[in-house]
């Protein structure tokens, strides 16, 4: 099977989708003009014609409500925000307007819009560029969350993203832009809401997403004397709750990582949700940022952010 990157993955779902739908468009900072990050975009105006992938001035917020009230008229926006972290300067239009839109009109209203936001760090890009902001999006009703964790899951969840008939915040972890993964040619999605056991096992189970489900894997294989299974959440809301309580229900461990600070995050209430359901072996671990802003200086990042070494004294801690 070929393999492209995550950067090739997402820019061909984008292609496919707005191809099969004509309804479906793009809008975003430079996307048209090759000068948008990471290039995800680059190519599509040849391919889908120069009026659905549309150059937007410097102003989020301006165009996270353009894209709501195209919703609102029968349209399927999706939005490239150049940095997730730019959240910020469109979040009322976000959390107050397309994530309460239907709800606040009984239902009447569909409103799908994909929000693709290019996030986390490990690149340097110091504290304005590099945060993880999906407990936000988790912490907002009406708003669905994935997070695929490489080529194959992004272009699966970002069609489905795209075919949903409400908002979705698709997050696209920027450290696996250029890594390469097996993706088939034919059309094909990942159901939101359901998670994916990326490795089985019986001693441990370890909870994840994005970038680390692949530090996960490289932590397992780095201690090949354990039996682990790894579960890739790929939807971070709806939570699929049966899949994490099945694995742990057999392993009677459980190592949480991500890439987001622990407080008031997913990890911490899918181990809530796990203690008050099950009896385990042994406690819970935790493994995530440092609750600290996230520094320009690659050693200071290092220490700040998980790293696989972080993951091996996680299992070490639980298996002894």
């Amino acid at each position: 099977m070929r393999k492209i990157t995550l950067r090739e993955a997402i820019n061909e779902a984008l292609a496919e989708e707005m191809e099969r739908d004509s309804k479906v468009f793009i809008m975003g900072e430079d996307i048209a003009t090759g000068g948008a990050y990471a290039a995800v975009t680059n190519g599509l105006p040849e391919k889908v014609g120069k009026d659905r992938v549309i150059n937007t001035p410097i102003s989020e917020s301006c165009f996270t409500g353009a894209a709501l009230g195209a919703a609102l008229r029968g349209y399927r926006p999706i939005l490239e925000f150049m940095l997730g972290d730019f959240y910020t300067v469109a979040a009322d239009q976000i959390i107050n307007q397309i994530a309460k839109a239907r709800y606040m009109s009984g239902g009447k209203v569909y409103v799908p819009v994909t929000l693709r936001f290019p996030t986390g760090g490990y690149l340097s890009q110091a504290s304005q560029h590099s945060q993880s902001p999906e407990t936000i999006y988790i912490h907002t009703p009406g708003l669905k969350v994935v997070y695929p964790s490489g080529a194959y899951t992004a272009k699966g969840l970002l069609k489905s993203a795209i075919r949903d008939d409400n908002p979705v915040a698709f997050m696209e972890p920027k450290i696996l832009y250029e890594v390469a993964q097996e993706v088939p040619k034919d059309d094909y999605v990942i159901p939101i809401g359901k998670a994916n056991v990326a490795l089985s096992g019986d001693d441990l189970t370890i909870v994840c997403y994005g970038y680390q489900v692949v530090q996960s894997k490289k932590a397992v294989k780095n201690l090949s004397k354990y039996s682990i299974e790894i579960i890739d959440l790929q939807s971070l809301d709806p939570l699929d709750i049966d899949t994490i309580l099945s694995s742990v229900s057999k392993t009677g461990r459980l190592l949480l990582v991500q890439e987001d600070y622990s407080v008031c995050s997913v990890s911490e209430h899918i181990a809530y949700e796990v203690y008050s359901r099950l009896s385990l072996k042994s406690k819970i671990e935790i493994i995530s940022s440092k609750y600290s802003p996230i520094p320009f200086s690659l050693p200071l990042e290092r220490y700040v952010l998980p790293q696989v070494e972080d993951i091996e004294e996680g299992i070490k801690k639980i298996l002894g």
